[in-house]
């Protein structure tokens, strides 16, 4: 049991977590709240998020064979236990398929409950979970469909299934979640790309080349911040969201450290611990406002 946990990198699971408190202050700000949803939502995002990081860790070990030559850190290149002889790539792929088929019961339940939009939206991450290893990431797409549907589609998602209603708002809301989504898995593309482009892999930092690549993340990260002080001056967002700018502390370390230690492995680990910490800093920061301004 252990090294199946272990497996599903659940140190990275808590970035599901936040996305769904940030969806859920999002609907109690907006005067709906049930927390037997919210742990059912919960439960079903990181079974989906789990699999899709089992499935490519096998992929990528039994398929392309990208993990006999990626260098690991610890934030990138995979749990590193089927390079290590720890889990038989059977029992990973069981593990993916499992976690697979159990998000998207508890999903389906949650889309009987919710309605249509939410099965839509279901959907299209199941898709992209299957579809994210073999496919997105050898066509460019494997950011963008993620910063979607690991991104934005949770929160608005949540949102839907709690108030019942697909408002601007949280489409709006789910844009900062979106772009960071996007930077957490562009960031981590940096020390594989070697490794990726010779497995046939094609993400943006193959596509533009690493110097080109940190000039798009750092646009993409202050374009996270700059979307919640737009949501605030608009009158989108409760001035509260503005707690949401504490992530960018975070946010602006990693951006001087990956311009300037772009093509260094190790210069660029800092800049890749202060970028996961701007993802779910700044979720979890928003959520939190968002909880301050419903009970206020």
């Amino acid at each position: 049991m252990k090294r199946w946990i272990l497996e599903t990198r659940p140190q990275f699971l808590v970035l599901s977590l936040v996305l769904v408190a940030h969806g859920t202050a999002l609907a109690a700000w907006q005067g709906s709240f049930n927390w037997w949803l919210t742990l059912l939502s919960s439960v079903a995002l990181v079974l989906l998020q789990a699999s899709v990081d089992v499935l490519n860790d096998w992929h990528d070990y039994h398929r392309s064979g990208i993990d006999h030559e990626t260098p690991r850190t610890p934030f990138s290149g995979g749990s590193g236990m089927l390079p290590a002889g720890t889990m038989s790539p059977r029992e990973a792929l069981v593990l993916g398929i499992g976690t697979l088929v159990a998000g998207t019961a508890v999903g389906l339940y949650l889309a009987l409950v919710a309605g249509p939009p939410l099965l839509i939206i279901g959907v299209i991450g199941v898709v992209s979970v299957v579809a994210y290893t073999p496919i997105l990431t050898r066509i460019g797409l494997g950011e963008a469909v993620t910063g979607l549907t690991l991104g934005a589609l949770p929160v608005v998602g949540v949102y839907f299934l709690l108030t019942g209603r697909l408002d601007a708002v949280a489409w709006v809301s789910g844009i900062p979640a979106a772009l960071l989504t996007y930077n957490l898995l562009l960031l981590n593309e940096f020390p594989d790309t070697e490794a990726d482009t010779a497995g046939g892999r094609h993400h943006m930092v193959v596509l533009l080349g690493k110097r080109n690549a940190s000039r798009l993340y750092a646009v993409i990260e202050a374009g996270a911040f700059i979307a919640i002080a737009l949501g605030v001056a608009f009158g989108t967002f409760s001035p509260w969201a503005l707690l949401g700018l504490g992530g960018g502390i975070f946010g602006v370390q990693a951006i001087r450290t990956t311009l300037t230690h772009y093509d260094s492995f190790e210069g660029l680990l800092p800049a890749q611990a202060s970028n996961i910490i701007a993802v779910l800093a700044t979720n979890a920061l928003m959520a939190i406002g968002y909880m301050i301004a419903a009970l206020t």
